[in-house]
């Protein structure tokens, strides 16, 4: 008889960085918390929001960068060149800046056509001039043959952050609301059907936005938002539970007031996803003051990418270590927890 032994397939400690890593979820946190923010600590960073607060000669300004591997380069709604300028629009945006200037390095493997690196770089420029914003500095890599999977994008961005304008994570108060702009999902689902050639009845479009116009129309209209998240990597219930933790608040949310397409939703329940930690690429959460909660509402809804506006939640106290709650329409109440890593890797 042979000898049993029981292994475990996911090891409690790492020596090598694994696809987990770069999910958005408690493995990434780990990776962050334990590696990258110990060697580079400083106050800017351990802001810890989407960018970095400068002050420069007495002005604002907000800087970020973001990288982008998605697998396929183009998607229903979109690609790898109008993600990578959202992208940093977005980051950029969740601070209430207004951005400005971005920059593009491109790594490109080698074989990659010429046509399709054309398309990526025009779809890039298009976005940009959309936004009002200008791609003023890059670089150009190029790798081997088959060790590149197409192209990478680096972007980072600059954008000035206007005066009364206080957006971060240690703004959060108990009793603000918790809103998000639209319905959740559906950049993640529309990745993983493109990449896996799966046909359903509907055709589902990423959500793939950028959402500075947004946020400076909510500006414009009077609203004081305490925070504000962009929810890619890991979704919804991710990046309330980052907000939460930051803050050291408890955060309730309603799974009945959460909107998701129902084709997102069917797709969801045949692949054994939950919708609450897929991917957004135009999708932000923001907290604002109870008083300013209708307004705020009406504001999202006279913008074509907040029409589907709903409060989805409230911070209910403060809490040592933060804690994400979810309402379940049975009068059921989980603590949400970070994945490991990322239901669907490649997506970003």
């Amino acid at each position: 008889m042979s000898e049993f032994t029981l292994n475990c397939p996911l090891p409690l400690q790492y020596s090598q960085v694994v696809m987990a890593h770069g999910g958005g979820g408690r493995l990434m946190q780990q990776l962050l918390d334990q590696v990258i923010h110990p060697v580079f600590a400083n106050p800017l960073l351990n802001q810890k929001h989407d960018s970095a607060e400068l002050i420069i000669n007495q002005q604002r300004l907000a800087f970020t960068t973001d990288s982008y591997v998605v697998k396929p380069l183009f998607f229903p709604g979109g690609d790898i060149g109008k993600m990578a300028v959202c992208g940093t629009l977005n980051d950029l945006a969740m601070s209430g800046a207004k951005p400005l200037y971005l920059s593009c390095a491109l790594i490109i493997e080698e074989g990659f056509a010429i046509e399709d690196l054309r398309r990526i770089t025009e779809s890039m420029q298009r976005t940009a001039q959309e936004a009002g914003v200008m791609i003023v500095t890059g670089d150009t890599k190029v790798v081997d043959n088959g060790k590149g999977d197409g192209v990478y994008i680096n972007t980072a961005g600059i954008g000035i952050i206007a005066d009364g304008t206080h957006v971060s994570p240690q703004h959060i108060e108990v009793g603000d609301s918790i809103i998000i702009n639209s319905d959740i999902a559906r950049h993640g689902i529309a990745i993983m059907l493109e990449r896996e050639g799966m046909n359903f009845e509907s055709s589902i479009q990423s959500d793939c936005a950028d959402l500075s116009g947004l946020v400076q129309h909510l500006l414009e209209a009077g609203i004081h938002p305490h925070c504000m998240r962009d929810l890619t990597r890991g979704g919804l219930a991710s990046g309330l539970i980052e907000l939460a933790t930051t803050s050291q608040h408890q955060l309730e949310i309603e799974e009945a007031q959460i909107p998701v397409h129902q084709d997102v939703r069917s797709a969801c329940e045949i692949l054994g996803f939950d919708p609450l930690y897929i991917a957004n690429e135009g999708c932000f959460a923001l907290f604002v003051p109870a008083a300013e909660t209708e307004a705020t509402l009406a504001a999202l809804r006279t913008h074509p990418l907040g029409q589907e506006a709903s409060r989805i939640g409230t911070v209910t106290a403060k809490h040592p270590s933060g804690q994400l709650i979810l309402n379940t329409p049975m009068g059921i109440q989980r603590v949400l927890d970070l994945l490991s890593g990322e239901q669907l890797p490649r997506i970003c």
